[in-house]
């Protein structure tokens, strides 16, 4: 039997987030077996607290080039990568505190918060671990984007990540997550962009956090004063994105996803067919 996992030590970090550019710190704490995955804003008043499995599917959403979770002004923004790093180490209950509505950005990967979660001290619990096994396709698509799960005794994903564009062109990458998998294969991955959209990102209030160290941004000749940690570093972090996505069901699930450039939006069009248990039919929900 594979037990729940929480972590013994309290830990933080604090950075600032890559969209906002707002210091936040984030604390993490151990919780009890079956409690899952709370987040609590701190700098809110009466501190609310936001479950993730209990979250209502239809407040599910992204906001552009992040994913958001609960609404009003308790939002938790780019929550994508601490909850891949949760999914990838098997953490099952904690306790997140935040003192502003974004994560910190940290490198753009989800290295840092692996290793914070690991000097934690990751321990088991004295209870089966909760999964969602997949037991009937179920599929979205959006233009010339698709995401797709089907049954599978591992948590497989495949990605096939296309731009037009010849520095990235297609690039295709698949993995069977494991402790191990994730910590060297997928969390070093850092978020890109397209030197071209730099201008117009910045117009809109985005990427105030975001710097040449923390973000890739691809030009003609590759990353700018950067380089690539693993040659499709692109299509790793899309994993990494889809990982932590999908953890928003609140438990790990059994199911090979298929995806073709999928982002967040049809990540969370996903999630909450999954959440409604929706296997019924093969049919697309976007």
């Amino acid at each position: 039997m594979t037990k729940q996992k929480t972590i013994k030590d309290p830990v933080e970090i604090e950075g600032i987030g890559l969209q906002t550019g707002a210091k936040a710190r984030l604390r993490l704490k151990g919780s009890p077996a079956n409690s899952g995955i709370n987040f609590i804003r701190t700098d809110l008043a009466n501190k609310p607290l936001v479950n993730i499995a209990s979250l209502d599917p239809d407040i599910l959403g992204s906001k552009e080039r992040r994913t958001t979770i609960g609404e009003g002004s308790l939002e938790i923004q780019t929550t994508e990568h601490f909850l891949a790093s949760l999914a990838g180490l098997g953490i099952d209950n904690i306790v997140a505190e935040i003192d502003n509505v974004e994560l910190p950005g940290l490198d753009g990967s989800a290295k840092d918060f692996a290793e914070l979660i690991k000097r934690a001290g990751p321990i088991e619990q004295d209870a089966p671990k909760r999964v969602l096994k997949v037991d009937a396709p179920a599929w979205c698509a959006a233009g010339d984007a698709f995401l797709a799960v089907f049954p599978d005794e591992d948590f497989k994903i495949s990605y096939t990540l296309s731009y037009d564009n010849p520095e990235l062109g297609t690039q295709f990458f698949t993995v069977i997550l494991n402790e191990e998998s994730f910590t060297k294969e997928i969390a070093p991955a850092r978020t890109f962009c397209l030197e071209a959209e730099v201008a117009p990102l910045l117009k809109k209030g985005l990427g105030k956090g975001a710097n040449y160290d923390n973000t890739l941004v691809i030009g003609k000749n590759g990353p700018v004063k950067n380089a690539y940690r693993f040659l499709n570093e692109p299509v790793r972090h899309k994993v990494l994105d889809l990982i932590g996505d999908l953890y928003l069901l609140g438990m790990p699930i059994k199911g090979h996803v298929i995806a073709l450039k999928s982002g967040h939006r049809l990540n969370m069009e996903l999630v909450k067919r999954l959440k409604n248990k929706a296997f019924d039919k093969l049919r697309p929900v976007c």
